[in-house]
C-alpha cells in the first residue's frame, strides 16, 4: 500500500487541529510541537487542505487555521486525497498494465485483487469521518472501544443507546462477580472476567 507519511502526518494533524479548535485557531506550531511533524511540512500539507477548502486560515494575532465545515462532513478519504496522497495498493497505479516492464500487455495476475482492496479501502476510508477519529481519541482516555465507525443506517443516538444497554449489562455481570465495573471497555471488561 502506498499510505506514506504525508497521507497519516495530514490525518494526524486533522484531528488535532480537530479536537483544538473550540478554543480558537490552531496554529501550526502548536501542531508541530504536539505531534512532533516538522513546521515546514505542515504549511505544505495545510496550504493543500485549504485549497479544496477542508480548513481555513486566519491571520494576524489569535490567528491559525479551523475547520471550514463540521468535522462530521470531512472523510478521512478526503483529507489523504487533499495532500495528493494515492490510495493504491496496485503495482500500476491502477491503470492495468502491470505487465508494461516485463514487455507484456494487461494486467498482472494479482490485479484484479489490489484493485479490489483499492476499493474496499477507499470505501472504509469514505465511511470513516473526522468526528469519529476525534471521538475515538477523546473516547480513548476513558476507556472507550477504539471507534465504531459512522453507518448511515445507526443514528448516533440509537448507537449511545446500544451502548447504555451493554453498559447496564456489564455492570450486573461485574457486580455478580463483585469486581469493579468500567464502563465503556471491552478491554477492561475482558481483564474482569
Amino acid at each position: 500500500m502506498r499510505l506514506t507519511t504525508k497521507g497519516r502526518f495530514a490525518v494526524t494533524a486533522m484531528i488535532d487541529l480537530a479536537m483544538r479548535q473550540h478554543n480558537g485557531p490552531v496554529t501550526l506550531s502548536e501542531i508541530s510541537s504536539r505531534q512532533d511533524i516538522s513546521l515546514s511540512y505542515l504549511e505544505q500539507l495545510f496550504g493543500k487542505l485549504r485549497r479544496v477548502n477542508i480548513v481555513q486560515s486566519t491571520r494576524g494575532p489569535g490567528g491559525g487555521y479551523s475547520l471550514s465545515r463540521e468535522d462530521k462532513l470531512i472523510s478521512i478519504a478526503e483529507i489523504i486525497t487533499a495532500v495528493d496522497e494515492p490510495i493504491d495498493a496496485t503495482q500500476c497505479g491502477n491503470k492495468g498494465n502491470c505487465q508494461s516492464k516485463r514487455g507484456h500487455l494487461g494486467e498482472c495476475m494479482t490485479h484484479e485483487l489490489w484493485s479490489n482492496l483499492n476499493k474496499k479501502m477507499v470505501d472504509y476510508l469514505q465511511s470513516v469521518t473526522l468526528n469519529d477519529v476525534v471521538k475515538a481519541q477523546k473516547d480513548k482516555d476513558s476507556h472507550v472501544p477504539m471507534f465504531v465507525k459512522s453507518n448511515p443506517k445507526v443514528s448516533p443516538d440509537e448507537i449511545e443507546k446500544r451502548q447504555e444497554v451493554i453498559d447496564k449489562k456489564r455492570k450486573k455481570i461485574a457486580e455478580a462477580e463483585n469486581k469493579p465495573f468500567i464502563a465503556n471497555s471491552v478491554f477492561n471488561f475482558a481483564q474482569q472476567t
